[in-house]
């Protein structure tokens, strides 16, 4: 597989990007060393070896989801850098 300046350009619309003729250039050479440094991958014996997604296992470590007391408000209003009303005051997102 080869990538063209063609398909530099391609990517770089989707991607919104304005490039320059000599970024194109470049980016398809770089592109097309690492698909052929990728081919090496190929000269690999992978007969008998199982696929995977990861090196380790994995498994969910998250605790349980118990039911449990909250803060008091008091303690939680200690914490925040404004307070209005009982309420935790930030600064507006919408105008």
């Amino acid at each position: 597989m080869s990538i063209t300046v063609k398909d530099v350009e391609h990517v770089a619309n989707l991607a919104r990007l304005e490039l320059a003729e000599a970024e194109k250039e470049r980016l398809a050479v770089e592109l097309n060393a690492i698909l052929k440094y990728a081919e090496k991958l190929n000269e690999l014996d992978t007969e008998g070896v199982e696929p995977t997604s990861h090196v380790l296992p994995l498994y969910n470590v998250m605790r349980e989801d118990e039911v449990r007391e909250s803060l008091p408000l008091d303690k939680v209003m200690a914490n925040a850098p404004e307070e209005e009303d009982g309420h935790i005051k930030v600064p507006a997102v919408l105008d």
